[in-house]
């Protein structure tokens, strides 16, 4: 299995950029390659910096292709499944929860190169539970962008040895993602008092 996932990584490098388009779709759609986009694109960023970049971009188009794909399925499949259930207890919850945070659950694992943070879960939720299409996709474009285009220049600048580093200091990345989770968190949060206590407030001069 090993010798084959080094086959295809010698492949799909061969092909250049278009190789990095194609395992991002792969990826994205929920076909398992681990950290296959992360090591092609600083693998590629290291031969040249010009290819890193144009597979950097064309690997932003593939993976939110293939996530928006994921998300349209997700939608469709998971509308049926949820009109068959009562809005009750723990899913009418856990449904506005996502409905209100959810942006901040994909925002995380889409942006940060992290073990253990399944983006695939979180794109299934959001079309299931009725993430709008615009703000999925914006979401997940900004977070391909800073993530792709990032390892991509880092393989420029010091060939393959920060795909060493990303992978001897994930619990360090998976804290640093917690952190961003809960500023942003805080930022909704402080968002959403301030717009009630608006609320209150013309209610009162009403």
């Amino acid at each position: 299995m090993r010798h084959l996932i080094e086959v295809l990584f010698s492949t799909l490098l061969a092909w250049g950029p278009w190789g990095a388009l194609a395992l991002a779709i792969f990826d994205a759609v929920g076909i398992p390659v681990p950290g296959g986009v992360d090591a092609l694109l600083i693998t590629m960023g290291a031969m040249s910096p010009r290819a890193g970049f144009l597979a950097a971009g064309l690997a932003v188009i593939g993976s939110t292709a293939g996530s928006l794909v994921l998300f349209l399925i997700a939608r469709k499949g998971g509308e049926v499944y949820l009109d068959g259930k009562t809005q009750n207890g723990w899913q009418r919850k856990f449904r506005g929860w996502f409905h209100h945070y959810g942006a901040l659950t994909v925002l995380i694992p889409a942006l940060l190169p992290v073990p253990g943070l399944p983006l695939k879960v979180f794109v299934l939720c959001a079309g299931a539970l009725g993430m709008r299409r615009v703000t999925f996709i914006l979401i997940v474009l900004f977070a391909r962008i800073v993530r792709f285009f990032g390892l991509a220049y880092l393989g420029a600048q010091m060939g393959t040895y920060p795909w060493v580093y990303l992978k001897s200091h994930a619990w360090q990345l998976l804290a640093g993602s917690l952190l961003i989770f809960l500023a942003l968190y805080a930022a909704v949060r402080v968002k959403d008092c301030l717009r009630m206590r608006t609320h209150h407030h013309h209610l009162h001069h009403e």
